[in-house]
């Protein structure tokens, strides 16, 4: 029997890396996607000859033109906006699908329902029809549940403690798909600040080349120095609060299932010590 755990956890861990490798694979090339859609933007549209009053001197006409004055940070700042808003629309899509189709309290009354009536077999489909990882880690501590019942190899101590342990293995593999990707969202919500300001400074620089001049300042050169400051320090600042905000918001939606997850466990415990004592 140990030897045919062993193979199963060797083989899970096997078909955990390419999972890994997928998904690293799949991050990498969003990023670099919205590297080169980002610098084709700034480049083709924002760059645009449309866009000045003075192609040569780049004196803007308009707003896309006022943005490419900002400089060649403005498109690390437009890959990194990119990024963010394809990592938000996974971890929404992830995160919906992980709530499942039952809300969590109500899913978890029914079971208790058909529990407290020794009708496992139904808790078992409710599990089917939330289809969220309260109901993984559900279903993964029914199937326990069941296999406790009928053991009588085990005392009641036992048996609730193997019941826990197998949510906790469930919930080791719910979690990590939950909260995967948000290290990107609190990473941009740092550095597109950081790169805002390395972007103002870089403008403030020009700004006080062009005043510096002998006789009198380029007023054009001032005026880029300063639209490359401020735009700079907008598009940051923008990013980051967007990414911030985000962050919060999937944190603590992640904390609702997570809360759901344990009383879930704690649903299953309870009523097999007191059903099957």
């Amino acid at each position: 029997m140990a030897d045919v755990k062993t193979a199963t956890a060797k083989a899970g861990s096997r078909a955990g890396k390419p999972k890994n490798a997928n998904y690293t694979l799949i991050n990498l090339g969003i990023i670099v996607g919205c590297t080169v859609v980002a610098h084709l933007i700034f480049h083709l549209v924002f760059g645009n000859a449309a866009n000045f009053r003075d192609a040569e001197k780049h004196v803007p006409a308009n707003f896309q033109g006022t943005i490419y004055t900002g400089g060649w940070v403005i498109p690390i700042l437009m890959s990194t906006f990119l990024i963010l808003v394809c990592m938000i629309v996974e971890r929404i899509l992830t995160i919906m699908k992980a709530n499942g189709k039952i809300n969590n309290a109500e899913f978890v009354r029914k079971v208790q329902y058909h529990l407290a009536n020794k009708n496992i077999e139904a808790a078992l489909a409710e599990c089917d029809k939330q289809a969220g990882s309260v109901g993984n880690v559900m279903r993964a501590g029914l199937l326990k549940y069941r296999d406790m019942v009928s053991n009588h190899e085990l005392d009641t101590d036992q048996k609730v403690l193997s019941i826990q342990k197998e949510i906790e293995e469930a919930t080791s593999l719910e979690l990590p798909m939950l909260e995967k990707n948000l290290v990107f969202l609190s990473t941009i919500a740092s550095v597109a600040t950081l790169l805002g300001l390395f972007g103002t400074v870089l403008g403030m620089i020009r700004a006080f080349q062009a005043m510096g001049q002998a006789g009198a300042p380029d007023a054009a050169a001032l005026a880029n120095g300063i639209s490359e400051a401020l735009i700079n320090t907008a598009i940051g600042i923008g990013t980051s609060a967007v990414a911030i905000v985000a962050y919060n918001y999937f944190t603590t939606v992640i904390d609702g299932i997570t809360y759901g997850i344990d009383e879930s466990g704690f649903t299953l415990t309870q009523s097999f010590a007191a059903n099957y004592k």
